[in-house]
């Protein structure tokens, strides 16, 4: 897939969350993962609800990508690099079934994409259930014009890092196509999350962080050095632990089973978003892997997302050729300049 460089001063986006109206729930597609979205009389988005349930951390327009994309310009964005909604993956079906589900998703994304290709790109659904399925739809999914896969940190209590899934991993680094691991949104089981709006305040951050140290831990970019793994939010709370894993790789023998450079060797090779909603700890991922490993994102629709995402990069007061790569280069790179 190829496009054309994004236009002067326009910024990418690479994390958006959406469910392209084909995959809403609708009389004869009425699945129990597809949204149904509430519309006021001049189609204003109202309400989403998923399963029954209204979805209250969703502020910001789901479905219509004409309304998403004039909002990001109001922002200083002009294309985007929109993924599934994580909660519309279908993390607990068997994987023959789930398979067919992430097909759907990702006919519908394709499609999205075709009728704008100089603005958008498209995050495929895989199986993750299953390796090898998973390699399989990424296959398709490249095939038909996808730009790399989203995927969560764990599915039905299996990390990132175990061996079942070295196929996937495999086949995106041979197809060159990132991964974004998104956090499940799950609260990671434990009661303290439930409250206060913790699950997504730390318990998201904090699983985002664990996949992360599982794949390097585990040699997963070590033995895959064309792997290109993108962390949403700032890579959670990975940024603070490095120095940890470099402690635990030095005394046990347990983190260096399967690592062979060091913590620190993969964890530089991993790229993250800029939703962490602090400048210091912004500018401390810069330092931490260079400003060729960080890229623009807003986390749009959900409330916990950036508000003024290229505010907050050009606040850093970087030089002009750090602040490119953040805003647009980095994700040209990764998403738009595929053949």
């Amino acid at each position: 897939m190829s496009a054309s460089a994004p236009a002067p001063g326009g910024a990418v986006d690479v994390h958006v969350h959406v469910t392209v109206p084909g995959l809403l729930w609708a009389p004869g597609h009425e699945d129990s993962w597809r949204p149904r979205v509430e519309r006021d009389a001049e189609g204003r988005q109202v309400r989403v609800e998923l399963g029954g349930r209204p979805m209250r951390s969703i502020v910001a327009e789901l479905a219509d990508l004409q309304v998403i994309l004039e909002g990001e310009r109001r922002r200083g964005v002009d294309r985007l690099v929109v993924s599934p909604w994580v909660s519309t993956l279908p993390l607990e079906m068997d994987p023959g079934a789930a398979a067919e589900v992430c097909r759907v998703q990702n006919a519908a994304l394709a499609s999205a994409v075709q009728a704008r290709p100089h603005e958008l790109r498209a995050l495929a659904a895989v199986p993750l259930q299953d390796g090898e399925l998973a390699a399989t739809v990424l296959d398709e999914a490249r095939a038909l014009g996808l730009a790399g896969a989203e995927v969560t940190p764990s599915v039905q209590n299996r990390w990132l890092g175990d061996p079942w899934l070295e196929p996937f991993f495999s086949a995106a680094a041979a197809l060159e196509m990132p991964v974004f691991v998104h956090p499940g949104t799950h609260g990671l089981g434990i009661d303290v999350f439930e409250e206060y709006y913790l699950w997504n305040a730390v318990a998201n951050p904090v699983e985002t962080a664990a996949a992360a140290a599982h794949l390097v831990l585990a040699g997963t970019l070590e033995r895959n050095p064309g792997l290109q793994i993108v962390l949403a939010h700032g890579g959670g709370v990975l940024g603070s632990l490095v120095g940890r894993l470099e402690r635990a790789f030095s005394v046990r023998s347990e983190s260096r089973a399967k690592l062979h450079e060091g913590p620190r060797a993969s964890v530089r090779r991993l790229y993250v978003d800029s939703v962490t909603h602090d400048r210091a700890v912004l500018g401390g991922l810069v330092d931490l892997l260079g400003a060729g490993h960080v890229l623009l994102g807003s986390d749009h629709p959900f409330d916990m997302g950036s508000d003024d995402p290229v505010g907050e990069v050009l606040a850093l007061g970087l030089d002009e050729r750090a602040t490119r790569r953040i805003l647009a280069e980095n994700a040209v790179a990764l998403f738009f300049s595929r053949e």
